[in-house]
């Protein structure tokens, strides 16, 4: 039985060890591809196989309920959408491959404990093992006239570092003060302390940093944009949607340690959600690549997401469950965009959008219903989702935050439909035409159904994050 509660996890382990013996050797990039796909979907099968497993792993530090089981699922979900996405890894040096995939694997296995983790200890630990993986494979590049993978790679490395020492430091201020690293320990007592003392208030602010980090939410976003820019496109790929997941999962968690009443916390964690956005917003308006476009638009979802958490009640957190999402599958259909419009794994600027409906209108409608996802229009579920925080909001007298949001929101769909504008309305540069593969097809298909399906019909994801959130605190 205690196996089985670790099921998804060992899968996880099988998949990094192989791709690690694997690359002491020389293999092709079909036999990586085809059992990068193999292996994550074996892992999203056991991640839903095991969705109604409950338990307690090693000493009470990790626990498996339906909240940690759903976090799971959309990360191997995600996993393997990426993995698909990126066929051929046309923008990774050959050599690098193998490599490639046994720290994007570590990356997800860090993700997925990490949404299990119920003590400080644990969550840092596995924060770190989905960190320092990430810090090895943004400057896997293959080489560009300039070398900004290698840019990228050292400010994520040391914002990452400064996050991680920001966190630590906030952990030892909670654990001195409570005497405790179990979250069932801490719910009980930090609503009290909030009220009346200030440094545990300091010492949660700074413990949140590191998933602020990961979230890339102001003001520990400035790594966004250029890390963005300097790794392949399917680095970026995985960057833009994953580790943000396992963030909300671990907010969600930290955040309903304060309880459901309005202090110094929410206000704080509510500034700097209307600073994200607006950060966010207004920086992408004068972006060209398309990358930077939207590693500025992730900041701007953020503090959308955070409208949920900071909310503090059962509605907001099945918000956030159901916009991130959501954001995963809207962000993947532009990145698939930008995959297959990229020849050689070279960025992607307005201009290579450039009659995209002539050269390939399954592309360029891929790249519409994720650019409309985003911007919040209808029937998609990025509406949906923005309905659904912007009620958590305002059910708890927010109503200041959600016309600032809404603002917001009617900013981000200038450059968004600026980029479905390049496609159907921009001079055809008379490039040839974009041929994609029958599977790639069957990606931009299940992904686009996925978007404007859960849009008009989110009963049954709302049900299961229900569910989950639920569970949140045993």
């Amino acid at each position: 039985m205690q196996i089985s509660l670790f099921l998804p996890e060992l899968i996880l382990c099988l998949m990094v060890l192989f791709f690690f013996f694997v690359s002491l050797g020389k293999p092709k990039t079909k036999f990586l591809e085809n059992s990068a796909i193999l292996l994550s979907s074996l892992a999203v099968i056991v991640s839903v196989i095991t969705f109604k497993n409950e338990g307690m792993l090693f000493f009470d530090a990790y626990r498996i309920d339906a909240f940690s089981q759903v976090f799971k699922i959309i990360m191997t979900v995600g996993l393997l959408l990426v993995v698909y996405l990126g066929n051929n890894l046309k923008g990774i040096e050959l050599e690098l491959q193998a490599e490639y995939y046994f720290f994007l694997s570590l990356s997800v296995l860090g993700l997925i404990c990490m949404s299990s983790s119920v003590e400080l200890l644990t969550i840092l630990i596995s924060l770190e093992v989905s960190s320092f993986a990430l810090y090895v494979i943004i400057p896997f590049r293959k080489k560009q006239t300039s070398r900004s993978q290698m840019e990228a790679g050292i400010k994520y490395i040391l914002f990452g570092a400064a996050s991680t020492g920001i966190t630590l430091y906030g952990m030892s201020y909670v654990f001195g003060l409570t005497h405790t690293t179990y979250i069932t320990e801490l719910y009980k007592v930090i609503p009290a302390l909030l009220k009346t003392n200030t440094l545990i208030f300091i010492g949660m602010i700074m413990m949140l940093c590191g998933f602020f980090y990961k979230l890339a939410l102001f003001p520990m976003h400035f790594w966004a944009p250029d890390v963005y820019e300097g790794a392949a496109n399917e680095t970026t790929s995985f960057i833009a949607t994953l580790p943000k997941i396992g963030a909300v999962a671990l907010l969600i968690r930290l955040v309903s340690l304060s309880g459901i009443d309005i202090n110094q916390l929410t206000w704080i964690m509510a500034a700097i959600a209307v600073i994200s956005m607006t950060v966010g917003n207004l920086s992408a308006l004068v972006q060209n690549d398309i990358k930077r476009l939207l590693a500025y638009s992730s900041i701007a979802h953020a503090g959308y997401v955070m409208l949920g958490i900071f909310s503090g009640n059962d509605i907001g957190y099945i918000a956030s469950i159901y916009y991130i999402l959501g954001y995963l599958l809207m962000n993947l259909a532009c990145f698939f965009v930008v995959y297959h419009v990229s020849n050689e794994g070279e960025n992607v600027t307005f201009s290579s959008f450039a009659g995209l409906y002539k050269r390939s209108p399954f592309l360029s409608l891929t790249l519409a219903i994720g650019a409309f996802g985003l911007a919040g229009i209808p029937p998609t579920i990025g509406f949906t989702g923005k309905i659904l925080l912007f009620t958590a909001a305002i059910k708890k007298g927010f109503y200041g935050i959600v016309v600032l949001a809404v603002i917001n929101a009617g900013i981000s769909a200038f450059y968004y439909l600026k980029m479905v504008r390049a496609a159907y309305f921009g001079v055809d540069d008379a490039s040839s035409p974009i041929k994609l593969h029958f599977s790639a097809k069957i990606l931009g298909t299940i992904v686009i159904a996925t978007i404007i399906l859960f849009g008009v019909l989110p009963e049954r994801i709302i049900e299961v994050a229900k569910l989950a959130i639920s569970k949140i605190i045993l």
